[in-house]
Parts: structure tokens; sequence; C-alpha cells
């Protein structure tokens, strides 16, 4: 193949019109989200500034909900059996409001209760953060720190395996 001045620069136009589109592309999409992790700080039911770092060393289970999801109040009842089951094998359930009006929550929550960790986030940063596909959504992590699973919705019929996913973090 002969190889010219002239090929050359074609190949380095098209070259440069590849980088450009790949340019135009990363700058429509906006900013790379980063994966979830347990580097946020989110208010308490006291109002009191947490990070979730304080579970560090243990299985977290982050569960997203609101006062309005309706797959939210059969999730409730299950992270609270999961959380008496395995919190003295260092697992930790962090359920984490988003509602805009926390008085919605609280009122949710007389009706049915969190034996476990709730933190508020009606700002939704954490939220976009995690980018959040849908409610409830719920994050796993391992006692590392590091996402090892995450679900969309709440479906009693995979409860087995999502028990399955806990027990097996619990043993490494």
């Amino acid at each position: 193949m002969k190889i010219t001045i002239r090929t050359l620069s074609k190949q380095l136009a098209e070259h440069q019109i590849k980088i450009l589109c790949l340019v135009a592309t990363l700058i429509v999409s906006g900013p790379l989200l980063a994966a979830p992790s347990l580097e946020h700080t989110l208010l308490t039911q006291e109002g009191v500034e947490s990070s979730l770092l304080e579970f560090s060393g243990k299985v977290v289970y982050v569960d997203f909900w609101a006062s309005w999801c309706g797959p939210c109040r059969k999730s409730f009842p299950w992270m609270n059996q999961m959380q008496a089951k395995y919190q003295q094998q260092g697992f930790e359930v962090v359920a984490i409001n988003l509602d805009l009006d926390t008085a919605l929550a609280h009122e949710f929550l007389t009706k049915i209760p969190a034996k476990f960790n709730l933190r508020f986030n009606p700002d939704g940063d954490v939220a976009t953060a995690f980018d959040l596909p849908g409610m409830p959504s719920s994050y796993l992590f391992n006692r590392q720190g590091e996402l090892v699973q995450r679900h969309v919705g709440f479906y009693e019929k995979h409860t087995p395996a999502y028990e399955q996913e806990i027990q097996l973090l619990l043993k490494e």
C-alpha cells in the first residue's frame, strides 16, 4: 500500500473528528458519576449531621425510600427483620429518606416503624450521587466499603436471594 501525505492527512482528519465527537459527547452528557460510596453526610432523625462512614467495617445495606413509595411499605418489615437477625454479626441497615417534607416521613414511620438506622436527604444530593434508577433502590456494601450489589424496587419473592447476599458478605 502506497502511503502519501494526502492519505496521512485524511487519516489524521478522521481521527481528529472521532476525538472531537468523543469530547462533545462527554461535555453534553455531563460529569461522569463516581461509583456509590459511604462517603456521604446526612441528617439523623434529630437533625444532626452524620456520616455513613460511621458504619465502616460492617456490611451495610443502604436503602433509599420515600413516604409515597408503595414498595417501601413492604420493604420496612423485611429490613427490620434483617437488622435484628444479623446486627450482631456486623450488619447495618441504613434507610435514607428523600421526602422534601420530613414530616411526611415521620408520619410514615408512625405507621411502619423502623428498627434500623434512618437518615434524611431532603435535598436529594446523595440520591443524585447514587444515580437512583427508581424507588426504592438499595445498595449493599461489603466490610471494605465497596459496593457489591444494587437492587431497584423491592420484591418479596426475591428476599431469600437478598438475604443470601447479606449472609455471604458477613462470612467474608
